[in-house]
């Protein structure tokens, strides 16, 4: 795509092909810039668990023209239902779906991460250069360009280096200045997921278990032949925090060991553990600085600003950050100090918004440690609903979790 007159065409390398750096690469590129997108995984990575959509992430998506794709490959959960034991559901929270207030536990849209980077990867083919098995293994900047090593032995120049390599990521390590502060935001959880085979039992409505030593325990169901299995687990330790680092096997014992007396439906999630290829395990975090660019380099996503699962806004994160940026460096392509900077003053205020409302204490409570407590609090949730609570306060909500922060006008300027 030609630039637009008076505009200048920058030549910019995107690290990471996931979805903040495929929605940047369809911005930029779109915007006349010549982006090329490596990704250290040998083919584009559709894989991954489920994710969703909410407030200001959607509307992001629609202005990309993508909102109907994204709509067609939805992920059928109408709610979220509280189980004991024995499978009986003690409390269902059901979504929103009015149009009006906040999404609820699940939101309408929610869609497989493959799916949903497959939708941004095709939007972001026309102009743009994929390169995959390759990452960014250093780099060097001056006043007029990035130089980047990549990890096959070559090397290349560029206007601008993005940092999309996640909540790991190591763009982010080369750019932070020396003594600077662990960004990393612990919150004491750790989670793992993978898939098995669905059951006849596996519902639509997404099952969570509580068990006794601040345990949780997800099943969701996304296509007729597979689940996804969630353990989670409350646990501030040093074996925990390092065991993500391990070999997968050191990693899956770990996880059988700390779950294995759950109950439930526990014995047939480890079974399929032991064979399970998608399997992941991740600390929960937030990634916290003050440091989103040096010179020429720039990060986004989870490596400038992860929120957790729990914020509900990851994906969402990821998509806005996306789109500011990229409209940032459309309007200042000549003036990068400016363009990171505006950039950093404009989404700075909706990623305290989302990040803030992650409450490490509510996060606990909704762990109980005994089975006491899960009681209590089965029976809490069980009142809640049947007097509408949930459904009340996402409807009528004036905001959903990105606050009352809007999005720019549009990174291209057309209006798009």
């Amino acid at each position: 795509m030609t630039p637009k007159s008076g505009t200048t065409s920058l030549k910019v390398l995107v690290c990471g092909g996931g979805v903040a750096g495929e929605a940047l690469a369809h911005w930029l590129a779109r915007g006349g810039h010549r982006v090329t997108v490596v990704e250290r995984f040998p083919a584009l990575r559709a894989t991954g668990a489920q994710v969703d959509l909410r407030g200001q992430g959607i509307e992001a998506v629609k202005r990309m023209g993508l909102l109907d794709a994204v709509r067609g490959k939805l992920v059928d959960e109408p709610g979220v239902a509280l189980v004991d034991a024995r499978g009986r559901a003690r409390a269902t929270i059901m979504a929103n779906t009015s149009g009006r207030g906040r999404q609820s536990l699940t939101s309408e849209y929610e869609i497989m991460r493959g799916d949903l980077v497959r939708i941004l990867h095709e939007a972001a083919k026309e102009g743009v250069d994929h390169v995959f098995g390759v990452s960014v293994e250093g780099f060097e900047q001056d006043d007029d360009k990035v130089t980047a090593r990549f990890s096959d032995g070559s090397s290349g120049e560029f206007d601008v280096l993005v940092g999309a390599d996640g909540q790991g990521s190591r763009i982010r390590r080369a750019i932070l200045p020396p003594g600077s502060p662990d960004p990393y935001r612990r919150m004491g959880i750790h989670m793992a997921y993978w898939f098995v085979p669905r059951i006849a039992s596996d519902g639509s409505v997404r099952d969570t278990y509580l068990a006794p030593r601040s345990r949780m325990i997800m099943r969701r169901s996304h296509n007729p032949t597979e689940t996804q299995a969630y353990f989670v687990l409350r646990e501030e330790s040093a074996e925990a925090s390092a065991v993500h680092r391990e070999p997968v096997e050191r990693q899956k014992e770990f996880w059988a060991g700390r779950f294995r007396d759950a109950g439930w439906q526990t014995t047939r999630f480890l079974d399929a553990m032991r064979t399970a290829e998608s399997f992941y395990s991740q600390e929960v975090v937030q990634v916290r600085t003050d440091t989103w660019s040096r010179g020429r380099v720039v990060l986004l996503g989870d490596a400038a600003h992860c929120a957790s699962p729990y914020s509900g806004m990851g994906i969402s994160g990821g998509l806005v950050g996306a789109y500011v940026l990229a409209g940032e460096i459309n309007r200042h392509a000549e003036d990068l100090p400016t363009a990171f900077a505006a950039y950093e003053a404009g989404l700075r205020p909706f990623v305290d918004e989302i990040q803030a409302g992650v409450k490490p204490r509510l996060l606990r409570l909704g762990m109980p440690d005994t089975r006491l407590a899960i009681g209590a609090f089965h029976s809490l949730t069980a009142l809640a609903c049947r007097l509408r609570i949930p459904d009340l306060v996402a409807r009528y909500a004036k905001e959903d979790r990105g606050g009352a922060w809007r999005l720019p006008e549009s990174p291209t300027g057309d209006g798009a």
